[in-house]
């Protein structure tokens, strides 16, 4: 009996291809508009967590002030690289600390300048950051010792200043001295917040501290965590030690603040998430539409074939074969739009996931929910014209013209 009720609705949608392939069309829609958003937003918050993970394995971000932003730090003192030491010195499971001075310049290299970040820092810096040298070399410890004019530069310096020449050996213009250019970093690209992060010139520490900024204040400690188990025990360690170097009574409020890393990746996945979430929602309103055509084709085919359907009650077919034709027809050309819609998503989401720039991830089970709810859309919105036909009086029906 179900095979035969499945030749009969093939046949059926055979008889009208153009109707049949308009009522499939808007679940196709649907299904690909939801299957392509929710590919996309997954490829947009994993790109997310890769280029928070750019800044650093397990990192830490400790700043003087309470909060973050512009402004936070006034009136409140600043670290030194002693501070640094005493980090690296006294908390165990650490895998490096660095610490960091940052301010901004226009550098000179022959005729060509550029306006860039300096960065007044230590080797730690590179393992802190997770930098790998694309050429060249770290600084040496004598040159962090002594302040040495040397300086290690980012891909977008190189390209801009250095275009078709190595850079290594070279003389590079920073403010009024020079600095030989001892290493060359391998290219990270954008940053989460939008931001070029191999626009830079990173120099030792001292050399930054006496030649730019005229102070031994650090703005920044870059803590990295060997281990990610050990981040929550590795802030309140460096919590407890900042509060004693800094002699901060027991009733007084924290004059610096930790920074996780793994925190801004959550907010910023949670907020692609959300928009991944809302976009399906929206796409998803379009199966909806689809099932509404496909519930308006079946009344107007159960209208069309009254006669046929009166011919086949009279001669002996049950209400439930009746209404089980018709139902699989629904269900067929439901399926269908959900078969063709995912291998248009999947098309889709690699050309737009190229066009983005953000990695394609194929998940099955949002391709799989996909077909099951368009197959469960041609039941829902099928049952009720094949209902109708499965009523219908043989009598009347067989008077229908």
């Amino acid at each position: 009996m179900l095979w035969n009720s499945l030749l009969l609705a093939l046949r059926s949608i055979r008889r009208n291809l153009l109707r049949s392939f308009l009522t499939v069309l808007g679940v196709v829609i649907g299904v690909s508009a939801v299957v392509t958003m929710v590919t996309l937003g997954q490829g947009a918050t994993a790109s997310v967590r890769s280029q928070i993970a750019g800044l650093g394995s397990n990192l830490l971000q400790i700043r003087p002030g309470q909060r973050m932003g512009p402004g936070s730090d006034i009136g409140v003192p600043s670290f030194t690289a002693a501070d640094a030491t005493a980090i690296e010195a006294q908390i165990a499971g650490l895998r490096a600390v660095a610490p960091e001075v940052r301010a901004s310049a226009t550098v000179v290299q022959g005729a060509r300048n550029w306006s860039t970040s300096l960065i007044g820092t230590t080797n730690a810096h590179f393992d802190t950051s997770n930098w790998t040298l694309a050429s060249g070399r770290r600084f040496e410890d004598h040159e962090e010792r002594a302040g040495s004019a040397v300086c290690v530069i980012g891909a977008t310096v190189q390209r801009e200043l250095f275009a078709g020449t190595d850079p290594l050996g070279q003389q590079l213009r920073v403010k009024s001295f020079s600095c030989e250019v001892v290493g060359v970093l391998a290219a990270k690209g954008q940053a989460a917040m939008g931001m070029d992060q191999d626009d830079l010139v990173v120099l030792p520490l001292r050399t930054l501290q006496r030649r730019v900024t005229g102070t031994t204040r650090v703005n920044t400690l870059l803590v990295s965590v060997r281990d990610e188990d050990g981040i929550d025990r590795a802030k309140s360690a460096l919590t407890q030690l900042l509060r004693e170097r800094r002699k901060l009574g027991a009733n007084d409020d924290d004059n610096f603040n930790v920074l996780d890393t793994r925190q801004i990746a959550d907010t910023l996945s949670g907020t692609t998430q959300v928009m991944t979430t809302l976009l399906g929602a929206v796409a998803a309103v379009s199966l909806l539409v689809g099932g509404i055509g496909i519930m308006n084709i079946m009344l107007v085919s159960v209208t069309e074939r009254t006669r046929e359907i009166g011919v086949r009650l009279a001669i002996g077919a049950l209400e439930r074969e009746v209404l089980l034709q018709f139902l699989i027809e629904a269900v067929v050309l439901a399926a269908l739009g959900g078969v063709v819609g995912v291998l248009l998503a999947a098309v889709a989401s690699v050309g737009l996931a190229q066009l983005m720039q953000v990695p394609f991830q194929f998940n099955p089970g949002i391709n799989v929910l996909a077909l099951g709810f368009s197959a469960a859309i041609g039941v829902i919105f099928g049952y009720f014209p094949a209902r109708r036909a499965a009523r219908l009086d043989p009598i009347e029906a067989l008077r229908h013209e």
